[in-house]
């Protein structure tokens, strides 16, 4: 295996470190041990440190990747599947703790979804379809809104009462509908 497949199977598996850290513990467990009560009042300074970290190793990969000729299908199948785990994973949470609507996690998670089919369509056809530079600035905008809404519009807060999470969080939507809309687009052949 790989430099660039060991860092994407690394991000994978941030992202239980993730979850352990997102602040979802009962009050009565919180009460008896003083990890989680730790967790209860830092967790998501913690979470979004490794969600930040797990994101920008997808960066890091496809550089590797690129530069060293280390391109594979088991990397083309692991790093897309990588950050939709990343991304629904913290959607997911975010909603449960009321930090992002559910209609947005929904619509973003389903985008996902519905492009991770197309290339699996095109994947049983041996045709190995890339992200576009839509795709690459969604992903952008959408670790950029998670990590603001985490952070509870740190460091933004500090210079203005702007919400810029939220602002960011309506971008990466946006961002995120419209390069679906531009994959089915060029790609909708394979469906046929």
């Amino acid at each position: 295996m790989n430099t660039a497949n060991k860092i994407t199977i690394a991000r994978i598996l941030l992202i239980p470190v993730f979850i352990l850290f997102f602040p979802l513990y009962p009050d009565w467990l919180a009460q008896k041990a003083d990890f989680i009560q730790h967790i209860d009042s830092y967790g998501l300074y913690y979470a979004s440190a490794v969600f930040i970290l797990a994101s920008a190793t997808d960066k890091l990969d496809g550089h590797i990747a690129r530069k060293y000729n280390q391109i594979t299908n088991l990397g083309k199948l692991l790093d897309p599947l990588a950050d939709k785990l990343l991304i629904s994973a913290a959607l997911i949470l975010m909603v449960s703790q009321h930090l992002v609507y559910s209609w947005i996690a929904f619509a973003i998670i389903a985008r996902e979804i519905i492009i991770n089919g197309i290339r699996i369509v095109a994947s049983s056809r041996k045709i190995a379809l890339q992200a576009d530079q839509y795709g690459k600035i969604k992903m952008v905008f959408q670790v950029a809104a998670i990590a603001a809404v985490l952070l509870n519009n740190r460091p933004f807060s500090f210079f203005t009462d702007i919400p810029i999470d939220q602002i960011l969080m309506y971008a990466a939507l946006i961002l995120t509908l419209y390069s679906g809309y531009n994959y089915i687009k060029n790609n909708y052949r394979i469906l046929e």
